[in-house]
């Protein structure tokens, strides 16, 4: 069995991580997944929320993807996403605000699209803050 596999993060507009990872995790729409080298092939949707890779140097590091796509295949773990960017370029402060911003929205609805709408941006929002989170408490394992 091979020790590490290729693994490619990809946004809309450009490609966020390319390299051999000893593991991958993501939030799939049932759970999170964790892959490692000799997977079986898998084709899931991905929630928004934090992407963990594990380099073969050891050393992890996290994304946050909006949603997308993840596929495995015996030599690849392929990520697609609308938007996607690495943990420490996520503004904490926006994200809490955007929370905050849709918590206000949803109190004041006025019709069911209203309604949609400011559960998105709070889902996308607490998918950030969650994605921080987890890699403050990576951090902080040391």
């Amino acid at each position: 069995m091979a020790q590490s596999i290729n693994c490619d993060i990809v946004s809309a507009t450009e490609s966020i991580f390319a390299g051999k990872v000893t593991l991958v995790v993501a939030h799939g729409v049932q759970g999170d997944l964790g892959i490692l080298p000799g997977h079986a092939p898998l084709l899931t949707q991905l929630h928004p929320g934090p992407v963990r890779v594990m380099k073969e140097d050891g050393t992890e590091e996290v994304y946050y993807v909006s949603g997308g796509m993840l596929e495995v295949q015996p030599s690849i773990v392929t990520i697609l996403a609308d938007h996607a960017i690495r943990a420490n370029d996520v503004d904490e402060a926006a994200a809490e605000q955007a929370r905050k911003d849709a918590l206000a929205a949803l109190q004041n609805q006025k019709s069911e699209m209203d309604t949609s709408a400011a559960l998105a941006a709070l889902a996308e929002a607490a998918a950030q803050l969650r994605t921080l989170q987890q890699m403050k408490n990576r951090a902080g394992r040391g």
